[in-house]
């Protein structure tokens, strides 16, 4: 009975394993549309909804209808403010929008520190903002990180840098990370293959990445580092 027994458990092992492989990318897949675009429809309700007031039917009173119709108002509003501040006008009324947001003393600070924060990661210039690897959480266990700027110890002049930490799957929420620049290796990713890995868990990314740091050879009478 036991290799029975073994051999009917190894079985169920192997299907079930082949089955989370098989399973795993498309509900990695499934929650993030799910989180996109129930963030468009949450949007965009509380217009559809004022909007089928004025009409009576029933079919416009349909969860799902109400939802689709939500989601493409969502996008036509984005559509149509994107272009709007791409024209001079546009973009002059957005600098006096953003001019009056600037004297309001909390909006300032969190709307300047988001405003910053997607400038750069939508920068095209990689110099100013890297993909990056830091020991987080632990030693020996990396994260993928954005190198956001670098910045100088005024105790010990040390140059550190400003890491962003994104958590996988959720990008919205990551840990800021000071840490001095050594620490910090540089990875040969771009900003689109790294955020296809935090946002798959892992599942859509290249075959290789620069993991370990390169070692710099020592200088004459100076001990290597470890």
């Amino acid at each position: 009975m036991k290799p029975v027994l073994a051999r009917t458990l190894r079985s169920l092992q192997r299907n079930t394993l082949a089955g989370v492989i098989t399973i795993g990318p498309l509900f990695v897949t499934y929650l993030i549309f799910s989180f996109l675009l129930g963030s468009l429809a949450k949007a965009g309700l509380p217009v559809v909804r004022f909007l089928a007031a004025f009409f009576p039917q029933d079919w416009l009173s349909q969860p799902w209808l109400q939802s689709v119709l939500a989601i493409v108002l969502t996008l036509a509003m984005l559509y149509v403010v994107g272009r709007v501040t791409s024209l001079v006008v546009g973009r002059q009324a957005f600098d006096l929008f953003e001019a009056v947001l600037e004297r309001l003393p909390f909006v300032a600070k969190v709307y300047t520190s988001v405003r910053q924060l997607l400038d750069s990661m939508m920068a095209k210039n990689e110099s100013s903002q890297r993909v990056v690897l830091v020991d987080f959480p632990i030693a020996g266990q990396k994260s993928i990180g954005f190198l956001t700027r670098t910045l100088t110890d005024s105790t010990s002049g040390e140059l550190l840098a400003a890491v962003l930490v994104p958590n996988a799957i959720n990008p919205t929420s990551a840990f800021l990370q000071i840490l001095p620049i050594e620490r910090v290796t540089d990875t040969d990713l771009n900003m689109e293959q790294a955020m296809s890995m935090i946002m798959t868990g892992g599942a859509v990314g290249p075959a290789t990445i620069r993991f370990t740091r390169p070692a710099v050879p020592a200088k004459a009478g100076q001990m290597p580092l470890v």
